[in-house]
């Protein structure tokens, strides 16, 4: 131990030279980086094999007889491949981060695949930045940045056709579309609500957000879907404890017949003129008739 603080000591001045002051910080140096655990605050270079990740990509799904088939492309992306495709065409060609270009040592980046894949995989299966770092040789940085410019990319691209309300028009093909499907004129949608694991829900929170048949808290989302998947209403928030009417009564769902735009498209059911369309919801305890909660005047 003594042998140990004593190299932590200057040499004496009055022995030894500036030089040799010199030489033995040197030393003293030297034999730090030569014990160094690597607890350094120096950041590490890892070499990322891009090219690798891309060849794998395009052996699994996109080649002309791919490893997985579209079944499996289906489960894993929640979407069909011609989809994927459509969305992986429109982002590179309206924003050039997506865009394949040469870095400062005039290698390749990683390709619109690459970056699109990785953004749906987080937001369909919500798995962490790092978690494929050795199949699509992505770091974790360069994931997060894939999914917050997908994200804003997007909204931007498809919020002026999809993230609206549904017009006159609209309604006339929901309508059609329904009724062809389902044989069920005038219905405009289905209306559900999921649950949301809320893993890291604070403790102050969690009786509210508790119900008895989840282990962990939940948020709940309420949504109107159309037969293309086309959701044009999401009303997220309520509390987990709170059963599907309850939040009905406090979403904005019905505000636009409350005030009077809502689009108009006559129906009769049971002899009886109602001035718009209905809403096709599940059937449980909670509920009253159908034609009475769903059908407005």
């Amino acid at each position: 131990m003594a042998d140990d603080l004593s190299l932590f000591f200057l040499p004496d001045s009055s022995d030894e030279s500036s030089n040799s002051s010199i030489l033995f910080f040197q030393n003293l140096i030297e034999e730090a980086e030569l014990q160094d655990t690597g607890t350094s605050n120096r950041r590490r270079y890892i070499e990322c094999q891009r090219e690798v990740g891309h060849e794998t990509l395009m052996a699994d799904y996109f080649v002309e007889d791919p490893k997985c088939n579209e079944d499996i492309f289906r489960h894993r992306f929640r979407m069909s491949k011609r989809l994927f495709l459509k969305i992986v065409s429109d982002v590179e060609a309206n924003d050039s981060w997506f865009q394949e270009a040469i870095d400062a040592r005039s290698r390749k980046g990683f390709t619109p695949l690459q970056k699109v894949t990785w953004a749906i995989k987080q937001l369909a299966t919500g798995s962490t930045p790092d978690e494929n770092d050795e199949y699509l040789h992505m770091a974790e940085r360069t994931s997060r940045e894939c999914l917050e410019y997908f994200c804003d990319t997007v909204c931007k691209i498809y919020a002026p056709e999809f993230l609206r309300r549904p017009t006159s028009h609209d309604m006339t093909l929901l309508y059609e579309a329904h009724e062809e499907k389902h044989h069920l004129p005038r219905m405009f949608g289905s209306l559900d609500c999921t649950h949301f694991v809320w893993r890291m829900c604070p403790t102050e929170y969690r009786g509210q957000y508790m119900r008895g048949d989840h282990r962990y808290p939940i948020v709940m989302l309420e949504s109107v879907a159309s037969q293309d998947l086309w959701l044009w209403h999401a009303f997220c928030g309520p509390p987990g404890s709170q059963n599907d009417i309850n939040v009905l009564q406090q979403s904005p769902l019905f505000l636009t017949e409350r005030n009077g735009t809502a689009p108009k498209c006559l129906v009769y059911v049971n002899n009886h003129l109602y001035k718009r369309g209905y809403l096709l919801v599940s059937y449980s305890k909670y509920y009253p008739p159908l034609w009475q909660v769903e059908c407005l005047e």
